[in-house]
């Protein structure tokens, strides 16, 4: 196959904005087929995937798979193993997806309740922003603190942890 027919996408199938895959639906035509790693490339719902190899089929393109352990060949319509098999894949592929997706929500809250820091390592130097905090607590605006100290305003925001409100005179009366 030459290299200008292959298309090559390196986001997450569960993003819409996939420029290799859209070239590839793009220039498809009729006995083309288009190949893909596994089946939930297409699409992360089974709705989105079957709508897909449908929209392609009527356009006389096949797909196939190179890894699930089913192997595709839509190319083929009426053969019912391999509609079976395409509901399955598609199937499989948007339960994983939700499973990935509770799997990591689950994994924040259990290092969340452990006092862990979440995401990726804080860039600011700590004796940067023990001064940041230092003229935090000396009354200084975070505009000040960001030209003395260089970290952005919402690097500051972040890591700094917000003013307490300050108590208004006369209302304990």
């Amino acid at each position: 196959m030459p290299a200008d027919q292959v298309y090559v996408d390196k986001k997450s199938g569960s993003t819409t904005n996939r420029p290799g895959l859209t070239e590839a639906l793009k220039v498809a035509r009729y006995g083309d087929v288009i190949v893909v790693h596994t089946l939930d490339r297409l699409g992360r719902t089974v709705r989105d995937t079957l709508n897909m190899i449908h929209d392609l089929r009527e356009r006389g393109v096949g797909v196939r798979n190179l890894a699930d352990p089913i192997r595709v060949d839509s190319a083929n319509p009426v053969d019912p193993m391999s509609q079976l098999a395409v509901v399955m894949l598609a199937l499989f592929g948007q339960m994983e997806r939700i499973y990935s997706l509770e799997r990591a929500a689950h994994a924040r809250a259990v290092a969340m309740s452990k006092g862990r820091r979440i995401g990726r390592p804080s860039v600011v130097d700590p004796t940067k922003f023990a001064y940041a905090d230092h003229l935090r607590n000396a009354g200084h605006t975070i505009p000040d603190i960001v030209s003395k100290t260089g970290i952005t305003k919402s690097g500051l925001y972040r890591i700094l942890p917000p003013r307490r409100p300050e108590p208004t005179p006369g209302a304990d009366e």
